[in-house]
């Protein structure tokens, strides 16, 4: 049973408050189809989100099988299932694919030949077993409502909240969609809610809520909303609203509802506005009985039948058990990782990356590299080298050329790999935002989440730092630790990489987290002082937040003691002083912690469309 109890929601907006929902109280019962109907901009959705526990009422109190939902907390994931009215899919991976991920993230102890027979009954209670091997980008737009639904059944929630699911439908696949929905309604004793706008179809459900302006203005069988508000039929009743504020529908409702409730097959809702009683009624009709085809009973008697299942939820009610972080781990990884190499374009773009990259610091490297070469081995040819400078400028033009040239290719491999690393991350989170925030509201732990992200961002940043390192090392034969150097790369890769995945879990777009790393990126460079000497009050400050330049500093330590240290820094070449290397490893590991404690905290936050 679910009960509301003088729900309302009222918001702050333009310095004045603005009521959403005003005092709705109504009861379902198990077993039940009702819709949720009203003008555009009435609470359907808002309501929809109040009863999920997406968005906090003001005052009133939910309740589900006699437990007060304000202070028992909120349903556990697998007893309620929310279809909103964006995909909840990814684009790439098949109709089963997308079945079995949503059964091994929310439910826990299933596998082999249980996790086939689990799948294949959903995709049959939802008609989506002809195409299980079809990708989520070739669907149609009723297929995807469908895989929608597929995806919630997967933990069989006693709640199924569907919002605006028919909404842009054509007539056919809206026909179908309501129908799938009564279907599910009359299987384990489901209470279906469906929000709509459309008025098609009224006559298969068991109930209808009309909210008007926030207010509930009629809630009982659909047979009756002609005569409770004299129209001829049901497609008149939103201008007929329109002729009456919403307060007086709603006294019309609180004075008269009691009679239609009498008359609708609804006693428990008959029960609560007759005599007030909040008791669970006992008079419920059972739902009707099941009639399936042969074939999906069968799967459905090798799913109940499993007994070494403990976490799975029977038929009867028993809990289920929500997989542990470390195992939802392990699918998010294995997911992320088909996705990548199934984006052609990304997978192409990273390739690009990272065989072009390297090469273009070469091809700047070459004209200079004879010149570089050409720098003594040894401490006493430095001397001889230096010596000789004092004496001809042209040795100091021609050493001085040298040191700008090394110093300026090693920020050139800074830059690209801070570039790559807002390419890694900067859309990672916030593309898929509302697909995150639909999994975690099925019992996804955000640190599985973020963790997954770490391991696989990871991967792609050793890739290309290290490549980076080895192959232009490999033309240029940088003098000092390569060992370092390549740490060095490794840290601004992985320090741009974490900063831009936590921008992206902050941001509500990914043109937004987008554009917020290609700004950071963008001042890399003239803030770094690398290039030029910036004032010392504005360099002390800016200088702590420019990765690129601690990675730069760092880069530069490693040659201490090697012709190229002495070129960079002897002349003036160099702007600004390199700091120490061991603070620049700090600093940019302290920066990696950063990016990742943002990308945690923005994660945890809600941010649904």
């Amino acid at each position: 049973m679910l009960e509301l109890k003088d729900i309302s929601l009222s918001i702050e907006h333009g310095g004045s408050e603005q009521l959403l929902l005003s005092e709705v109280t109504t009861r379902i019962p198990r077993g039940h189809f009702a819709a949720i109907i009203g003008p555009s901009g009435c609470g359907k959705s808002t309501l929809m989100k109040v009863i999920a526990g997406i968005r906090e009422h003001t005052t009133g109190s939910i309740h589900w099988d006699g437990r007060n939902l304000s202070d028992d907390g909120d349903m556990e994931p697998h007893e309620i299932g929310y279809v909103p009215q964006f995909s909840i899919a990814y684009e790439l991976l098949t109709v089963d694919e997308c079945v079995e991920g949503a059964l091994r993230l929310r439910v826990s102890g299933i596998s082999g030949a249980e996790l086939d027979a689990r799948i294949d009954l959903v995709l049959k209670e939802t008609g989506l077993g002809e195409i299980a091997d079809r990708r989520v980008s070739m669907l149609s737009g009723g297929q995807r409502r469908r895989l929608a639904m597929a995806m919630e059944m997967a933990s069989q929630p006693h709640l199924l909240l569907c919002d605006e699911v028919t909404s842009g439908l054509d007539p056919k696949s809206e026909d179908e969609i309501v129908k799938l929905m009564h279907a599910l309604s009359r299987t384990d004793d489901r209470i279906v809610l469906s929000v709509t706008h459309s008025l098609q179809h009224v006559e298969l459900y068991d109930s209808v809520i009309v909210l008007y302006q926030g207010f509930l203005v009629y809630h009982g069988a659909p047979e009756f909303i002609v005569h409770y508000f004299g129209i001829k039929r049901p497609e008149d009743l939103y201008p007929r609203l329109s002729e009456r504020n919403a307060a007086d529908w709603n006294r019309s409702w609180q004075k008269h509802g009691a009679v239609y409730y009498a008359q609708s097959k609804l006693p428990a809702l008959a029960l609560q506005v007759a005599s007030g009683d909040s008791a669970s009624p006992s008079g419920v009709q059972d739902p009707p009985p099941l009639t399936e085809e042969e074939e999906l009973e069968r799967l459905r008697k090798i799913v109940e039948g499993k007994p070494d299942a403990p976490a799975e939820k029977s038929r009867d009610g028993s809990k289920v058990v929500v997989p542990g972080a470390a195992s939802q781990f392990i699918v998010l990884l294995a997911r992320r990782w088909k996705l990548f190499f199934r984006d052609r374009a990304q997978l192409i773009l990273q390739l690009a990356l990272l065989i072009g990259f390297p090469c273009l610091v070469v091809i700047f490297a070459l004209d200079g590299l004879p010149d570089v070469k050409g720098l003594g081995d040894s401490a006493s040819s430095i001397g001889t080298m230096f010596e000789k400078a004092r004496q001809e400028a042209s040795t100091i033009k021609s050493i001085s050329k040298v040191g700008s040239l090394v110093s300026g290719l090693i920020m050139f491999q800074v830059i690209l790999l801070a570039l790559m690393g807002a390419n890694n991350s900067s859309r990672e989170i916030a593309a898929e935002r509302n697909l995150f925030e639909k999994e975690k509201f099925a019992g996804l732990s955000p640190l599985a989440y973020i963790a997954s992200k770490l391991v696989f961002l990871g991967t792609l940043v050793l890739a290309q730092s290290l490549w980076m390192a080895l192959f232009v090392n490999m033309i240029v034969g940088f003098q000092g630790s390569f060992g370092m150097q390549a740490l060095t790369l490794v840290l601004v890769n992985a320090a741009i990489t974490s900063i831009c995945l936590g921008i992206s879990a902050w941001m509500k777009t990914a043109e937004q987290a987008s554009l917020m790393g290609i700004y950071l990126v963008g001042f890399q460079l003239p803030l770094s002082g690398a290039v030029l000497a910036l004032p010392k009050a504005i360099a002390t400050v800016a200088q702590v937040f420019i990765a690129s330049y601690w990675s730069w500093s760092a880069f530069i330590r490693s040659m201490e003691n090697t012709r190229y240290y002495d070129a960079m820094t002897n002349y003036g070449v160099v702007p600004t002083e390199p700091a120490g290397g061991l603070l620049c490893m700090w600093v940019l590991l302290a920066h990696v912690a950063l990016g990742l404690a943002l990308a945690y905290t923005g994660s945890r936050n809600s941010r649904w469309e």
